[in-house]
């Protein structure tokens, strides 16, 4: 699978919808071709090239879509990622492959020393891992896994097993991480978050000395243009917090970077209900989750809502206020059932207003603020327009009831992946494929929204709110 930045033509003026009828099926097939060449046996790569090994949240949103067509490969997909649990209960970013050269992917297993730094926080001694972690998707993914085949996932047991080390990643997060003392978790790098070089992390990340430019060598350069990646300087700042982290053996506490993160909290609140439900489905009491659900939804309105801004802001722990930057991780608490009602018809209007404009000048999410300083339509995170993001506001639409507006991010996101061969992200105007095509999640959740949903489900994700169907 060719890896490399390839652009795909201009979209044409007049807006084309998706046709079930003609395009359902070819594009059913490639994306599940993406996904059956990022298969190692055991998990699935985001990319051949670009990243060779298995990453947390990738492998979530992969094992979303991988349900339907194996929910025994979407069950060992989860179950893989969890096998390289440390005891401390954090779930890390990357689970390195062995059979993967050294020289392949930067950060590699002997920068991060796993083993060896992160002994006395319980890292696993058989396999290689990095040491920070990632969104919390994976309970939401877990019972979405599960409702594709309830028979099979009983009879091998997979919430069973499951079950137990989810709640150990909720408990490291919530009381090893609320760095911030206000009830919500904090993240210590910008990796952890997702969305490496958001804006959003530019002020925190000015305190961060870059470590030096000869002390690292850049993979990811070798796989797409200079201009859609994070600049030098973001990644040595990038590099010092990892290796400090490191070298303090992995111990949680506020470094130089500590930030609390809407989207982070809004998708381990998503996955507290989906515990909730698990739970139930294991015949345990399921109320105590939900009521923290609810608990850190007001944790969130509380200390990261910005009405000014009309969205949730970042909060810079160190400094003890919001960062100013709209990006958008601040729209992902639309995903939150028990979001007030004011609050979500404020998000809903600025996702369609002049700062994000979808369903006017842009027909995915762009990553950040399309009026902001900072923005650039090809850099990474810094503006161009992302699936997974896209795939949760879709959700989050239909779940307050918002069905044209998520009908039609559906219908784009469903074009825009077969136009751009599945690209990891786009420009946010023309749709032009920027980073890496053949890209896992983009596959995976094509697959998901190609699946037919119930015309009464609200938006497949009834399982944030206890129901029955994924």
């Amino acid at each position: 699978m060719d890896s490399t930045a390839q652009r795909a033509p201009r979209p044409p003026g007049r807006t084309v919808a998706y046709d079930p009828s003609s395009a359902a099926a070819p594009l059913h097939v490639r994306a599940a071709a993406v996904l059956e060449a990022g298969w190692t046996g055991s998990s699935t790569v985001p990319s051949r090239g670009l990243y060779p090994h298995q990453w947390s949240w990738d492998s979530a949103f992969i094992a979303i879509g991988l349900r339907h067509l194996s929910p025994l490969r979407a069950q060992t997909e989860l179950e893989t990622l969890l096998a390289a649990q440390w005891t401390d209960g954090r779930i890390p970013h990357i689970v390195f492959n062995p059979s993967v050269p050294l020289d392949a992917y930067f950060p590699s297993p002997d920068f991060w020393r796993s083993s060896t730094a992160g002994r006395a926080a319980g890292a696993p001694r058989t396999v290689q891992t990095s040491g920070i972690v990632q969104p919390p998707v994976h309970a939401l993914a877990a019972w979405l896994v599960h409702l594709a085949d309830p028979g099979l996932s009983r009879a091998r047991g997979f919430l069973t097993r499951a079950y137990p080390r989810l709640a150990a990643w909720h408990r490291y997060l919530l009381h090893r991480r609320d760095l911030g003392g206000g009830g919500l978790v904090s993240v210590v790098h910008p990796w952890e978050q997702g969305m490496d070089n958001s804006p959003c992390w530019d002020l925190p990340l000015s305190r961060v000395a870059p470590a030096p430019a000869r002390s690292f060598r850049r993979a990811d350069l070798a796989h797409g243009s200079p201009e859609d990646r994070p600049t030098d300087l973001d990644y040595g700042r990038y590099v010092r917090l990892a290796g400090d982290y490191r070298d303090r053996g992995y111990a949680d506490g506020p470094g130089d970077f500590a930030v609390e993160d809407p989207a982070f909290n809004a998708l381990l609140i998503a996955s507290e209900y989906a515990l909730a439900r698990i739970a139930r489905e294991l015949g345990a009491a399921a109320s105590a989750r939900q009521d923290r659900a609810e608990r850190l939804t007001a944790a969130l309105v509380e200390r990261l809502w910005e009405p000014s801004a009309g969205m949730f802001l970042c909060r810079d722990v160190r400094a003890g206020e919001l960062i100013p930057e709209r990006g958008v991780s601040g729209l992902v608490p639309l995903l939150l059932p028990a979001l007030p009602r004011d609050l979500t018809a404020t998000l809903v209007r600025t996702l369609s207003g002049p700062h994000f404009g979808l369903g006017g000048t842009t027909r995915l999410v762009p990553s950040y603020d399309l009026l902001g300083e900072a923005f650039d339509p090809h850099r990474y995170w810094r503006g161009p327009a992302w699936f997974n993001t896209s795939w949760l506001l879709e959700r989050g639409l239909r779940l307050h009831g918002e069905r044209g507006r998520a009908d039609a991010l559906r219908r784009g996101i469903l074009h825009t992946a077969g136009a751009s061969d599945f690209a990891e992200y786009v420009d946010p105007y023309t749709a032009q494929a920027c980073g890496a095509t053949g890209f896992g999640w983009t596959a995976a959740l094509t697959l998901d929204l190609l699946h037919d949903r119930p015309a009464g489900d609200r938006n497949g994700v009834t399982a944030i709110k206890g129901g029955d169907r994924g």
